[in-house]
């Protein structure tokens, strides 16, 4: 199946969808190098995802939550600052085809590769 529509039907199969504020820099990221497009359509991007989706920003707490969640499962930093936004927003799954797939963070928080065919 073509990731793309994979992810559209998991948009829109579920209530609430949370996007940290990490995910939007990584996302505008890779459409300044990747697809190289200008500062006005990012911005046309990144508004889209407001109105669509609750966005949880980070704070100092949320970076050093990071650094912890790091170094006990042993991820890279910004993919431990996603987690940690994640866990301070009370969610129980984090789609994610960067990280692996069925891990438990904190007892509470589990990692889903939508793309992986059950």
């Amino acid at each position: 199946m073509d990731k793309s529509l994979t992810a559209n039907e998991l948009i829109f199969s579920l209530d609430e969808i949370i996007v940290s504020t990490q995910v939007i820099n990584e996302v505008t990221n890779i459409l300044f190098k990747k697809f190289q497009l200008d500062t006005a359509s990012i911005k046309r991007v990144m508004l889209e995802l407001e109105s669509n989706f609750k966005i949880a920003s980070f704070t100092l707490n949320t970076q050093l939550k990071a650094l912890e969640i790091k170094e006990k499962y042993k991820l890279q930093y910004y993919d431990s600052l996603i987690l940690a936004t994640a866990l301070e927003n009370n969610c129980t799954v984090l789609y994610s085809e960067d990280m692996q797939h069925s891990q438990i963070i904190e007892n509470s928080l589990k990692i889903i590769n939508p793309f992986i065919k059950s």
